[in-house]
Parts: structure tokens; C-alpha cells; sequence
């Protein structure tokens, strides 16, 4: 079954000082164009966590995030006293008449009043982490899946219409062929000139087979039915599906160009409108 690039998965932890969430949205791009945000803590498990989220979910340009909000009464940040005390005093030889009040206001604005205290990774909270950070990819996959499940009917809706639109352009053939026989004997009886009667059917016969549509008919059946076997295969197949649409295109072009018919002609048309609608949505597809 076909998965779309499009969606998003979420999962959270609560630690006994903090929760941490961790979300993934995913949209539609010819690579992997991944971008992790998450705490400076963490960062040096980044690397690991690319090639983690880059196995799971394959193709798309892909927003992964890391949050953590505090739930303990203490914090790593702490006021830099040494720093502000050095400030207060440079402060009162410039402002001799304000008092302790004013120059520690304006002391606590100065850079480095603050300080946060290093914290180191806790493996074993890492590794519970780990398992929230898979249940959120295995909640974006279920998410895709989904996508999934909605493209394969419009997928089927729209090859159907394609199969339909196609077979009533063929049951115009017998009219088709009569019309041009028709019209290319009308132009000779205009000319007013002797035909050899055989020779004229000989001709008829040659330009006929070059208007005929029944390859390209053969063709945009196989190109069809593949389609609708590719959509069912359980690999990643969004660039295949894209291949194949550029196959169908070419057939319906071709019946296009032969038709010489005005009512063929606009069936061709429908045909390429549900054909862009596809491709429209294959650009979904992993």
C-alpha cells in the first residue's frame, strides 16, 4: 500500500524534573530534506537521530523537534554574583549619586549576570527518550498510511475515469473511419477527375492505419493496470508511479494527434485532466 510524504507525529514524556515533546511534520520533496531542531543537551546525539529518522521515514522534507519544559522548583540557571558585584562598582564610579537600588538595575542588565550550569546526558534517560522518539515516527507512519489509504481511491477513481473516458473514445472508431472516407471522397468528387477505384482504396487503407489508435490503446491499458499494481506494491514507489504517468501521457498525446475527430478529440481532453489530477498527487507519494 501507498504511503504519502505528508504528516505528523507527536509523543511526550514526563521526567520527574521536566517533559519533553517531541513532534515530526512531514511534506512532500524528491529527497530527504531533514531539519532537527532540539536542546543544545542533546546535541551531540544528533548524527544518531538523523540516521534513526531518515530509516523510518525515507523521503520528504522532514521537521523533527525536541521540547523541554521545566516542572521542577529548581533551575540550572543562576545570578553570577561575582560578575554583578564588579559591575555594581564600575557603576558607582561612574554614577557617584544613585544608590544601590539603581546600579544593581542597571548592573543585571549587563552581559553575563546569568549563568547556566552545564548539564550532562543522562544515558539511561536518553534511552527513554529513545522510546518516545519512536513512538512518535511510528505515529507520523500511521499518519502517512492513512494519507495513503485516501490517495490509492482517488488514484483508482481517477484511472477509472481515464479506462471509461478511453473506451468511449474507441466506440467512436467505426464513426471516425466513416467520416474520413467520407470527407476524402467528397474532395475528389470536387476535383472532378477520373480515380482508380482500387488505387483509391489502397490509399484510404495506408492513411487509416496511420490514424489507427489500437497501439496506443494496448499501451495506455498496460500503463493503467500497472499503475494500479505499483499502488498496491509495499516498497516506497512514488517515483515509479511518476514515471508511469509520463508513459500514460505520452500514449494519450499520441491518440490526441490521431483522433481527427471533434468528439475523440474532447474525450482525449478528459483523459488529460484526470491525468494531471494524478500527477498532482503523485508528487505525495513516497
Amino acid at each position: 500500500m501507498i504511503q504519502s510524504m505528508t504528516g505528523f507525529g507527536k509523543a511526550t514524556l514526563q521526567l520527574p524534573a521536566k517533559k519533553i515533546t517531541i513532534e515530526v511534520k512531514s511534506l512532500n520533496s524528491k529527497g530527504l530534506d531533514l531539519n532537527v531542531r532540539m536542546p543544545s543537551l542533546y546535541r551531540e546525539m544528533e548524527l544518531g537521530l538523523r540516521n534513526q529518522i531518515a530509516s523510518k521515514l525515507e523521503r520528504g522534507k522532514i521537521d523533527f523537534s525536541i521540547y523541554i519544559e521545566s516542572t521542577a522548583e529548581q533551575t540550572s540557571t543562576r545570578v553570577n554574583v561575582p560578575i554583578i558585584k564588579a559591575y555594581i562598582n564600575q557603576l558607582r564610579e561612574v554614577y557617584t549619586d544613585a544608590d544601590e537600588t539603581e546600579l544593581m538595575k542597571m548592573a543585571v542588565r549587563m552581559p553575563d549576570t546569568m549563568k547556566v550550569e552545564r548539564e550532562e546526558i543522562d544515558e539511561s534517560e536518553w534511552a527513554t527518550i529513545q522510546n518516545v522518539i519512536e513512538e512518535a515516527l511510528q505515529n507520523i507512519l500511521n499518519f502517512r498510511k492513512d494519507e495513503g489509504e485516501s490517495l490509492e481511491k482517488e488514484f483508482q477513481l481517477r484511472i477509472g475515469n481515464i479506462r471509461q473516458f478511453m473506451n468511449e473514445a474507441l466506440a467512436l472508431d467505426p464513426e471516425r473511419v466513416q467520416a474520413i472516407k467520407e470527407r476524402l471522397q467528397t474532395a475528389i468528387a470536387e476535383l472532378q477527375v477520373n480515380v482508380d477505384e482500387n488505387r483509391f482504396e489502397q490509399e484510404l487503407i495506408y492513411y487509416l492505419e496511420k490514424l489507427d489508435i489500437t497501439e496506443e490503446k494496448v499501451r495506455l491499458t498496460n500503463h493503467l493496470d500497472y499503475f494500479l499494481d505499483t499502488i498496491k506494491g509495499t516498497e516506497a514507489n512514488g517515483r515509479k508511479l511518476g514515471f508511469i504517468t509520463q508513459e500514460m501521457g505520452r500514449e494519450i498525446n499520441t491518440m490526441g494527434s490521431k483522433s481527427n475527430h471533434a468528439q475523440m478529440q474532447k474525450l482525449v481532453v478528459q483523459m488529460k485532466d484526470e491525468l494531471e489530477k494524478i500527477k498532482e498527487q503523485v508528487l505525495n507519494v513516497l
